[in-house]
């Protein structure tokens, strides 16, 4: 692994730290029950003149680098709150939960602890599936608008034997946790439009160090 004043990946992951402060967040960790502590990003100064918006990340790298465009546009006109699921970033558990119902629990908990009564929710992939088992759980009374994007929400089993076998793999986890560089191309190939064509390995390597092991 790359020390950080030479990692790409490091460099990149301060950017993106600060263009959530200059879009007024903060980056904050609140102990949520007895088992389960949240990272998470939240404004600085949140105003009653504006609705509340949390961001809800996929399957993958940590909150930051899949909100950094729709932080910056939306932080003007919303109380935006970012929180990084149970296991990715700065969030963990000891509990052996690992359901989507399990992480939507533990993001209403966050919620309930800043006091944040009403609020939109938007979800991407995987997270799509937690922002739907939020506002089914805390229903229309506080959960406003629902917008759930590239999310398998009605997935079976079926489905990801069906995609092992077409990145002609052994298991999902092979996929979803990229163990090499090899397997980070093969999952790029399925969750990007365009992927690039020309990252090295030891870019990649850097990234799956920094983003998939910590």
């Amino acid at each position: 692994m790359l020390p950080s004043f030479l990692s790409l990946v490091s460099v990149y992951s301060l950017y993106l730290r600060r263009c959530f402060t200059g879009a007024g967040l903060s980056s904050q960790t609140l102990r949520v029950d007895d088992e389960s502590t949240l990272h998470f990003w939240a404004p600085t100064n949140p105003t009653a003149q504006k609705p509340s918006l949390v961001l809800i990340h996929g399957f993958g790298p940590e909150s930051i680098w899949q909100w950094r465009k729709q932080v910056q546009f939306l932080a003007p006109h919303f109380n935006v709150y970012v929180p990084d699921l149970i296991f990715f970033g700065g969030s963990s558990t000891k509990s052996s939960e690992r359901s989507e119902t399990f992480q939507a629990a533990s993001v209403g908990k966050l919620l309930d602890k800043l006091e944040v009564e009403k609020f939109h929710v938007v979800g991407t992939s995987y997270g799509g599936m937690v922002a739907y088992n939020l506002a089914k759980m805390l229903g229309e009374d506080r959960v406003q608008k629902v917008v759930i994007a590239s999310s398998g929400v009605n997935m079976i089993k079926s489905s990801n034997v069906a995609l092992v076998q077409r990145a002609q793999l052994e298991k999902i986890e092979d996929l979803m946790l990229p163990p090499t560089p090899q397997h980070l191309r093969i999952l790029m190939k399925f969750s990007i439009h365009k992927p690039p064509q020309l990252l090295p390995d030891f870019l990649l390597r850097d990234f799956l160090a920094k983003l998939y092991r910590e």
